[in-house]
């Protein structure tokens, strides 16, 4: 059985954090039997990051591989009609949604006109985790910004980079059905990591407003999310 260990849930979200979303969307998608931890301490994970998989034994981090892994191992097809056009595109879609990544995760730790909410309803919802730990994250957060490169730029210019991002994912996402068509394949697993993780939480950040504002991104979510709750 494979194990999947990604950051805790919050606001009726899986995993509060894309990549641990798509993994988990991906494996529900494609019919993956798995078992999910939730863990806050990513101190044991390949690379110290979440999410990882523990699959008969051996360990997978990174979310691309994990996925790679389970199509492999288990003959998955859920990509296996896709056009090699097709191919790039769900490939210049999981880069863009990297770069969507550190937007996403400014608006929470680094803006401080929304971390308070975000802080207050994650230790609402986890009370494991209290206030002075959430600060230790909020102050590494702050070091891993710099040295990417999004903490250097004031909240208005990374906004625009999320925003942008954003505006690419509403041109390409339909209203009906999926990116490629009338079922799911990995790019849409994908797009709900993030897209849910805006949509779903309470908290007004400029990218929630577009995506509430874009009817073809937001019953897409809707679409996703009732697939993979089930």
């Amino acid at each position: 059985m494979l194990t999947l260990y990604s950051y805790p849930d919050l606001f009726g979200v899986a995993d509060n954090n894309g990549y641990g979303l798509k993994v988990y969307a991906f494996l529900k998608l494609a019919g993956v039997p798995f078992v999910h931890e939730h863990v806050f301490d990513a101190s044991a994970a390949p690379r110290g990051q979440l999410p990882y998989v523990v699959d008969d034994g051996e360990t997978i981090g990174d979310s691309e591989t994990i996925i790679a892994h389970a199509t492999a191992k288990y003959r998955l097809t859920i990509d296996a009609g896709l056009s090699q056009a097709a191919c790039r595109t769900n490939h210049f879609v999981t880069r863009m949604l990297d770069d969507l990544y550190w937007v996403m995760s400014y608006s929470r730790w680094k803006d401080e006109r929304f971390y308070p909410a975000f802080r207050d309803a994650f230790i609402a919802q986890h009370p494991q985790i209290d206030a002075a730990g959430f600060e230790k994250a909020k102050a590494y957060n702050a070091q891993r910004y710099q040295f990417q490169g999004i903490g250097r730029y004031a909240p208005e210019q990374a906004y625009a980079r999320g925003l942008a991002d954003l505006q690419v994912l509403a041109e390409i996402v339909p209203v009906q059905g999926f990116v490629h068509g009338a079922a799911p394949t990995s790019v849409d697993a994908g797009i709900y990591g993030f897209i849910a993780n805006i949509y779903f939480f309470p908290i007004p950040t400029p990218l929630k407003a577009f995506v509430d504002a874009r009817e073809n991104l937001v019953r897409h979510c809707d679409r996703i999310h009732a697939m993979v709750s089930a």
